[in-house]
């Protein structure tokens, strides 16, 4: 697998809370660099990057997040903070779902939040975090019906603040259940061009990763 095909399926992520603009604005200069599909930032940083980015021709995309990392705010506030988003120039969403509320069974709620998320997004792409290491399999089957029957664009593994990140697993499970054209982000602790190759190759069609391109660049790669 060619290194650009791996690259431009990344979403180059940065969203630790002391995050800076030099480091944001860092990582929007790796991303049209190396050509990845987007930057992806707090909510706080979406004007600002979409500005830096506006009149250069190697623009990314610019996603972010929403309800996050925990997914236990209101409808209404992620209803809002998807709509300000887009309103600041997100291209993408990655909305985090009520945990509680699938393990309670309220399924029709849980598709419901998905779908007036992806109405606030007016015709943005969507990205629907489950937090794959906080459920059971079964609860992870059912997440990706109620994904597949959402207007949603994607399914995503993981927010990777929680107990661990996206594992080959996960994405195996997902790439079973879920409806055709709708895609699949593996993230958090993807750790090397392997992983990212073996996440591809087992149905992943979007990566949310810092390391791939720190590794392209020789650097240190930790975090996300």
């Amino acid at each position: 697998m060619e290194l650009n095909t791996i690259l431009s399926m990344v979403d180059h992520t940065l969203l630790s809370p002391d995050a800076t603009w030099e480091q944001i604005r860092g990582i929007c200069d790796d991303a049209m660099k190396y050509h990845t599909a987007t930057v992806c930032i707090p909510a706080g940083y979406v004007a600002r990057c979409k500005a830096y980015m506006a009149d250069k021709p190697e623009k990314v995309g610019v996603c972010t997040v929403i309800g996050f990392p925990t997914g236990y705010s209101t409808t209404a506030s992620k209803v809002f903070e998807a709509a300000d988003a887009v309103k600041n120039g997100a291209d993408e969403v990655d909305m985090v779902i009520n945990i509680g509320m699938l393990k309670d069974g309220c399924d029709d709620e849980v598709l419901a939040e998905i779908n007036a998320i992806k109405d606030a997004c007016d015709g943005h792409t969507l990205k629907v975090i489950i937090e794959t290491c906080l459920l059971t399999q079964e609860e992870k089957v059912r997440m990706c019906g109620i994904v597949s029957r959402s207007k949603a664009d994607f399914i995503k593994t993981s927010t990777g603040f929680s107990t661990a990140g996206a594992t080959f697993e996960d994405v195996e499970l997902m790439k079973a259940h879920m409806a055709p054209g709708k895609g699949i982000k593996a993230a958090g602790g993807i750790a090397s061009l392997d992983d990212a190759k073996r996440f591809i190759e087992l149905g992943a069609t979007r990566l949310g990763t810092s390391r791939i391109v720190k590794i392209v660049k020789n650097e240190q790669a930790s975090g996300y």
